[in-house]
């Protein structure tokens, strides 16, 4: 008898779990998409649009054009898509080719707040996102900047290191992707005043110290 547990197919996951799930199945097929310099280190299988070959001389590399994915349905058993998502061009047959060559995967996305943050992303993003906690589904608009830039790329990372709720979206997905490509409503948000923004993050640090 299946549970409303069983029926989501998308939900709120973590580094730490996917680290964990991918330890103890060192036998899957591991797919790593837009890596960059940092694949998983399970990924047996790892793409870029930049060449990176001469980096990974331990993995695979495949280096990949427009288009679908070089790559044959189901051919994975897992598939990596971390901070890709908000550059793709046509982020609806991205999604379903994630969908197309694996079952399972993890997702890694800025926050709106970050994604607003940080200011090379007013050039770099198309899309931003957020999850719809009640209906298990992500959210998906064209990027809206609403709030004024503050950090670089550098200072983002180490920001996310004590404020990773606040600033990364985690997922994990099997059989498929729900979500939804809708039109930015600014009356679902409110616009963070940056004393908002700090009181949100001192408060989550505070947590962290008291635990």
């Amino acid at each position: 008898m299946s549970t409303t547990q069983d029926k989501i197919l998308i939900r709120r996951s973590s580094k730490e779990f996917i680290n964990n799930l991918l330890d103890i199945n060192p036998s899957w097929n591991v797919l790593d998409i837009g890596c960059g310099y940092s694949a998983h280190k399970h990924a047996k299988v790892v793409c870029d649009i930049q060449d990176l070959s001469s980096f990974y001389k331990d993995k695979n590399f495949i280096k990949l054009s427009e288009g679908n994915l070089p790559f044959k349905d189901k051919e994975f058993d897992f598939v990596i898509s971390s901070h890709v998502i908000e550059h793709v061009q046509d982020v609806a047959s991205f999604i379903k080719e994630l969908e197309r060559v694996s079952s399972k995967g993890y997702i890694e996305l800025p926050t709106i707040l970050e994604d607003n943050l940080v200011f090379e992303n007013k050039k770099d993003h198309l899309w931003q996102m957020w999850f719809d906690d009640d209906n298990s589904k992500l959210i998906i608009s064209k990027r809206v900047q609403f709030l004024e830039p503050i950090l670089t790329v550098s200072s983002a990372k180490k920001f996310s290191k004590y404020f990773r709720q606040s600033m990364i979206i985690e997922l994990f997905w099997e059989k498929s992707i729900d979500c939804d490509i809708q039109k930015f409503s600014k009356e679902k948000f409110e616009k963070l005043s940056r004393a908002t923004l700090f009181r949100k993050f001192f408060s989550k640090l505070l947590r962290d110290l008291i635990k």
